[in-house]
């Protein structure tokens, strides 16, 4: 009895196997950076649209900023924007989170003779240190981002982005 054998041998499947994990070995790390890259690249991004969006508030509602991030959020279906719902920042930087950042808003400088708050300062930091990001983001309402590759960021780390 002839038998045809067809298919392939133990030895080619474990080569193929082999090349297949080496390849995955160098291209996994690059993905991974990558990532991380253009989660930074957002989290900037996202800084300036909030500084952008405080700056619009500011000349439509009068002099101040907003009290929350939500506030510069979308507003109610078929409502106009209100100081509460302004509809500057789309619904997920307003949440607070977005591409692997949280960004934290805090009011600052209160005038209480005018019930205004003249200024503001926001973080972002990855959510996962070293997986979503490796940079620290802050800004104020100077507009200027700063960064810092260790801890949450403040006005006197190094400027980013110019």
């Amino acid at each position: 009895m002839r038998r045809d054998h067809r298919g392939f041998s133990l030895i080619e499947l474990l080569i193929v196997v082999a090349i297949i994990l080496i390849i995955a070995a160098i291209a996994i790390p690059n993905f991974i950076r990558s990532r991380i890259a253009a989660n930074q690249a957002s989290a900037i991004q996202s800084i300036r649209q909030i500084t952008t969006a405080e700056v619009s508030y500011s000349s439509t509602f009068g002099p101040g900023f907003s009290t929350t991030l939500s506030a510069l959020g979308p507003t109610a279906a078929g409502q106009g924007p209100t100081s509460t719902a302004a509809g500057l920042l789309d619904e997920v930087l307003a949440s607070g989170y977005k591409s692997g950042y949280s960004f934290l808003y805090a009011p600052t400088h209160f005038d209480p003779a005018s019930n205004q708050w003249y200024g503001y300062d926001v973080n972002g930091d990855p959510s996962a240190p070293g997986r979503t990001g490796d940079m620290h983001y802050f800004a104020d309402q100077s507009g200027v981002i700063h960064g810092n590759a260790t801890n949450q960021a403040s006005s006197t780390d190094i400027a980013v982005g110019n």
